[in-house]
């Protein structure tokens, strides 16, 4: 027998093993924003609510450190994240919400029925903010420093566990 029979079969094992390993690593659906330790991009959003007004991205260059929370009356996991939020507003948190793609009837329905913990939220119809910051999904909160720089992105719901760490990274901040 030829060696060169066995050629095809350690090319066929060895893809195997490559696509055991690749299959058998854990799956990272996270994007990371290119934006961290970056100054937001300009922007400002017109209302989302009647009762609270727009989002400007010259609104975060004021001192105060914030959340900018990316969130959608028809995301689910941001109704699990309702109370998370309404626990950073009662540690002292200013957030400050972009609804995407979203209807303001929808915006205030979400709010009347899960809370309200922003101070202001404006509509990002296109998605244009979302994607300028780095923002892959809904929801995602990002710290911001009192110069409007972006210093901490948190990807996905915000859960019990993580409403320590975002109130620390505000803290940091002097918020």
């Amino acid at each position: 027998m030829s060696w060169r029979l066995w050629v095809p079969l350690l090319l066929f094992a060895g893809f195997l093993g490559l696509a055991g390993y690749q299959l058998s690593r854990p799956r990272n659906d996270f994007v990371e924003s290119r934006m961290i330790g970056e100054k937001l991009p300009f922007f400002e959003l017109r209302p989302a609510t009647s009762d609270l007004p727009g989002v400007a991205s010259a609104q975060f260059a004021d001192g105060k450190p914030r959340l900018l929370n990316i969130w959608a009356s028809w995301c689910l996991p941001c109704i699990a994240e309702a109370p998370q939020l309404e626990r950073l507003r009662e540690a002292g948190a200013e957030i400050v919400g972009v609804a995407i793609r979203d209807r303001p009837e929808d915006v205030a329905r979400f709010l009347e029925r899960h809370g309200n913990p922003y101070t202001a939220i404006g509509l990002d119809d296109l998605s244009e903010v979302q994607l300028g910051i780095g923002s892959s999904g809904v929801p995602e909160t990002f710290v911001i420093d009192g110069q409007g720089r972006i210093v901490y992105q948190h990807i996905g719901d915000i859960r019990a566990k993580d409403v320590p760490i975002l109130v620390e990274k505000l803290g940091k901040l002097g918020g």
